[in-house]
């Protein structure tokens, strides 16, 4: 762990922080919404260490305190990970071997995917995603436990402004990356298809189907590559 330390410099290290110390506010509402919906105080606490992914837990206490069924719940959230499939093709090369590629795939999500694929040198893209993704597996769980002691102390994640917290994380760490023209495009077009279809597709579609504009990042890098 020590060694992951030296290997980032202190702005970086801040950033990890900070997102992790969003990871856990958010946790706190997620918690308190558990409990006000009907859960044990412990289930959220127990769900962020085993699931370990906010969307996911969020649309499963959402559609059970719905009335919905937990297969109907499971389903949307297996949906909703299943953008984890070209994640772990992105960042395969940072997860290690044996049991360590297990929890390292275990702490894959949109933060630890960001941060590895925005360093340049392997051992940089290794230590931010570690890092990033231990300080969300203590930070998330731990503050969805706090929110779910603390009861209805944080019931609406919309009033707080909490539920825009995570874009706004992802949007920052993605920005310096959209300064190559052909991957801006790219992204401009999935982002222009994900709200196209947003209104006609079930949540985590969308995003899934967005990936089918990465083909034109391809094209684009080719062609600059043989002039």
């Amino acid at each position: 762990m020590r060694s992951l330390w030296r290997t980032l410099e202190v702005r970086l290290l801040r950033d990890i922080a900070l997102v992790c110390l969003a990871v856990g506010l958010i946790g706190l509402s997620y918690g308190a919404v558990a409990v006000a919906s009907g859960f044990a105080w412990w289930f959220p606490a127990v769900m962020g260490v085993l699931v370990l992914a906010a969307s996911s837990e969020f649309l499963f206490v959402g559609i059970i305190a719905a009335g919905g069924s937990p297969i109907a719940a499971l389903l949307a959230g297996l949906l909703v990970n299943a953008r984890h499939l070209p994640f772990g093709l992105a960042v395969h090369d940072v997860l290690g071997q044996g049991l360590r590629r297990v929890l390292g795939t275990h702490l894959m999500n949109d933060e630890t995917v960001v941060f590895a694929l925005a360093q340049d040198e392997p051992e940089r893209k290794r230590a931010a995603y570690w890092l990033c993704g231990l300080g969300i597996l203590v930070c998330w769980p731990a503050g969805a436990a706090l929110g779910a002691l603390l009861g209805g102390a944080v019931r609406d994640t919309d009033a707080l402004g909490l539920d825009a917290m995570f874009p706004a994380v992802i949007l920052a760490l993605i920005l310096p990356a959209l300064k190559d023209r052909p991957l801006r495009r790219t992204a401009l077009a999935a982002a222009a298809l994900a709200l196209a279809v947003t209104p006609f597709l079930p949540a985590g579609l969308p995003v899934l189907l967005a990936l089918t504009a990465l083909p034109l990042f391809t094209v684009r890098t080719r062609k600059k590559a043989t002039r």
